[in-house]
């Protein structure tokens, strides 16, 4: 049996070296791409401003430089991805101050030892890349033109290792304009330098949560049962959505007084906040019920399950559609604890988008 168990903890040793190692090829791989792409949009560009290249001849420039490159080196110097590889080093050309190469070779005579064909690491290690994302990001990256939306997406793309289909899903559910929506010109500008900051309550909120993964389509009859299920079995997905700090505490979490029980839908902990974070679930339109029962819920872990060094607990109603009046009468002026917030099952066009956020924050 001793030698069972060794040779398990043996193949998990050799088995996570392999996993580092690919992982770190794979990191090698992206930033080398990252970079030769961002001197490639240099060279592009210094020849078309010293030869002072008109637009249209700067086109055709493009075309016959993509059929030598490729006749050469195959695919993925098409016209388009040359164009592509041309903004990415207009819109981050500051991020370097010199020619990529230039400076990896002046690191390279410094600091190189030569042991035959083999180079030093070192190198690598003194040399600071200034992109930590793969090109894959950068391609969707350098469609934003909003300076400060895209720093926020790339931020929280390095911070949260979203992998490019989690980018693109948050690009697509608007996730920077339903952050913006509840903070001032300042917190707006600290979304764009430092990502999203989680300091009180509000922060942790968007204007809405678009829960497409659960496929639970318009048409289709469903309980609120069902809505809990379907979060239940995409739970990752749902975290996702939720945003940062969020930690699954369980479902139907029961608790009984007066000989009555009561059972919170879905409970979370959130480790910025420090605090429980409850969701009851309506798949109709918000009532003044459903407030008042969560703050019965907020009340009984205030009371009962929350530790002294533990902020007050928050409360959120996720709703088909919200009810701003019966919310506004219902809860006490200051209220930073009890929220109810829409849900969508797609993802709404700009149009709708726009037409929600406007109804959200009437002028």
């Amino acid at each position: 049996m001793a030698k069972i168990v060794s040779s398990r903890l043996l193949f998990l040793s050799i088995k996570e070296v392999i996993q580092q190692a690919q992982k770190h090829v794979v990191q090698n791989v992206n930033s080398t791409m990252v970079l030769t792409y961002f001197e490639i949009g240099r060279m592009i560009i210094d020849y078309e401003q010293n030869g002072k290249i008109r637009a249209d001849y700067a086109k055709e420039t493009l075309k016959i430089l993509s059929d030598k490159l490729t006749n050469q080196f195959g695919k993925g110097y098409s016209i388009d991805n040359l164009s592509r590889i041309r903004k990415f080093y207009l819109i981050y050309n500051n991020r370097i101050s010199e020619s990529v190469i230039r400076k990896f070779e002046n690191a390279s005579k410094k600091d190189l030892k030569i042991r035959g064909n083999q180079k030093s690491e070192s190198v690598i290690r003194k040399f600071k890349n200034p992109f930590s994302l793969s090109w894959t990001h950068y391609f969707l990256l350098i469609k934003i033109d909003d300076e400060d939306e895209r720093n926020f997406y790339e931020i929280e793309s390095i911070q949260n290792s979203w992998s490019v289909r989690e980018l693109q899903r948050q690009l697509n559910s608007a996730l920077y304009q339903r952050l913006t929506k509840s903070r001032d010109k300042k917190g707006v500008k600290e979304l764009a330098k430092k990502g999203q900051l989680i300091e009180k309550p509000s922060d942790a909120l968007k204007s809405h949560y678009v829960l497409e993964f659960l496929n639970l389509k318009e048409a289709d009859h469903y309980t609120e049962s069902d809505f809990e299920s379907a979060i239940i079995d995409r739970l990752e997905e749902f975290m996702l959505e939720l945003g940062k700090g969020f930690l699954y505490e369980g479902r139907q979490k029961r608790f009984t007084f007066d000989g009555d029980s009561f059972y919170v839908d879905l409970v979370f902990y959130n480790r910025f906040l420090k605090c429980f974070v409850l969701f009851d679930l309506k798949i109709g339109k918000l009532t003044h019920q459903d407030i008042g029962q969560m703050q019965m819920y907020v009340n009984f872990f205030d009371c009962q399950i929350k530790m002294p060094d533990e902020n007050k607990t928050i409360g959120i109603v996720l709703c088909k559609e919200e009810n701003k009046t019966v919310v506004e009468f219902t809860l006490p002026e200051g209220n930073s604890q009890i929220f109810a917030k829409e849900f969508k099952q797609f993802f709404p066009s700009k149009a709708e988008f726009k037409k929600h956020l406007l109804l959200a924050n009437p002028q």
